[in-house]
């Protein structure tokens, strides 16, 4: 089922109208039957309406694209609403407001621990994915949430240096950083020297010498340059950075499972999106995606600035999830 402009309507979500959203869009989330007028005049019928929410940024903008073509191609007709981050559509979610969001396992479930155990909560989240869904379910199924299965597809934080470093001393892991015994400057956050994931876990779980934090962000094109032109040897980006490449840089792997299971996984409203033909469009998606496939959908978005919407058209006709 081709996508149409008469059945996907894209909307963005403030602080200011997050409200306004919840009153105006509780009333079109899931199983309400349309009639919708087809291209011949006549009418087509829908299996409901569905809100798909996420935030804005690329690869968020790219999966409810996704995720609201697969379920049109399923029969429903979907609206996108786009927020600046979870605190905004999360709640949304929770009241129905928004059916389905592409999520993060990892991340979704420490979002979920600190709001029922606070913000100093130990993390229930861990490199398990398995594990990590069990506990995000535990969490998000009594707020009336549904969590679809995790697949491959994982964007988590991840460490990168140059090639010629890399080549230069024979490193293809965090572990032989460490053990290289090499004192390395890190390009990252500035709250890196105190998260767990970043200073104090490269210095205890592969002891790595960090000398210094460089507070030029994650991912950032200045961090990264700074890593490419020598200033620093290691740089905070994540697996699914499309422009690594661009910078002649590379993943060390996370051979001791420092980071944690951040795959991507559909989290649904029970009550409005309850119907199985939503969970299984969804998982047939799911199963298929991996994190090559998102490093390339980010860079046809950022490199090409080809649009989000054509995109993932293309993929999910190349993988036979849509109609040509």
């Amino acid at each position: 089922m081709t996508a149409t402009p008469a059945r996907r309507r894209r909307a963005l979500l403030t602080a200011s109208a997050a409200t306004a959203l919840a009153l105006s869009l509780t009333a079109c989330g899931g199983g309400d039957t349309l009639e919708e007028e087809g291209g011949d005049g006549g009418t087509e019928e829908s299996a409901g309406s569905l809100t798909v929410g996420g935030a804005n940024f690329t690869e968020a903008t790219i999966m409810t694209e996704l995720y609201a073509q697969v379920l049109e191609e399923a029969g429903y007709s979907t609206t996108i609403t786009t927020t600046e981050g979870r605190e905004l559509y999360a709640p949304e979610l929770e009241s129905g407001a928004i059916d389905v969001v592409p999520e993060y396992a990892a991340t979704m479930t420490e979002y979920y621990n600190a709001q029922e155990n606070g913000p100093g909560a130990e993390p229930v989240a861990s490199s398990d994915v398995d594990a990590t869904v069990a506990a995000l379910r535990e969490l998000a199924e009594p707020r009336g949430l549904t969590v679809l299965d995790a697949g491959e597809a994982v964007d988590q934080n991840a460490f990168a240096v140059s090639e010629e470093y890399a080549a230069e001393h024979g490193l293809e892991t965090l572990t032989d950083l460490g053990e290289a015994g090499l004192p390395v400057r890190v390009a990252a956050g500035e709250d890196c020297p105190s998260r767990p994931f970043c200073q104090p876990g490269l210095e205890e779980t592969y002891g790595i010498d960090i000398t210094a934090v460089d507070p030029l962000g994650v991912g950032t094109v200045q961090a990264k340059q700074a890593v490419q032109n020598g200033d620093d040897q290691l740089v905070l980006v994540t697996t699914t950075d499309a422009t690594l490449e661009d910078f002649g840089l590379v993943i060390l792997e996370d051979d001791r499972n420092l980071q944690l299971a951040d795959n991507l996984l559909p989290v649904l409203n029970t009550e409005t999106a309850s119907d199985e033909n939503i969970a299984a469009a969804l998982d047939e998606l799911t199963s298929v995606l991996t994190t090559d496939d998102l490093i390339e959908l980010n860079r046809q978005v950022d490199a090409e600035r080809r649009k989000a919407d054509e995109v993932a058209r293309d993929y999910l006709v190349e993988r036979g999830l849509v109609g040509s």
